[in-house]
């Protein structure tokens, strides 16, 4: 079931966030991706307390990405890490150049 439902998140060209609302690092992931302009519906951020599946998620995230700790940033298909990966995009420059290769951005 978590597979299933991780897999049917993460789309070529969206932003899946996978996110617990009480964490800090993920309310900092959120302030940094609204802020950019993103096409209606390419960006997303999945709460995944809200599913009786957490732990078998965070179990599948970690399998697929190497880690359980949330967030958990998908640009596509490609897992870029958690907080401190976007800031270091953000703060390298690469951040809008990498969503706009994907076609994310408007």
């Amino acid at each position: 079931m978590a597979q299933e439902f991780v897999n049917g998140k993460i789309q070529p060209g969206k932003v899946v966030v996978f996110i617990k609302p009480t964490c800090p690092y993920c309310r900092r992931t959120q302030e940094i991706l609204s802020q950019l302009p993103f096409k209606p519906g390419f960006l997303e951020f999945v709460d995944i307390t809200a599913n009786s599946d957490a732990n078998e998620i965070q179990d599948y995230l970690q399998r697929l990405t190497g880690a359980r700790t949330v967030p958990r940033v998908f640009f596509g298909k490609e897992c870029i890490g958690g907080c401190s990966d976007l800031v270091t995009l953000q703060e390298n420059g690469e951040l809008v150049t990498r969503l706009e290769r994907i076609g994310a951005l408007q």
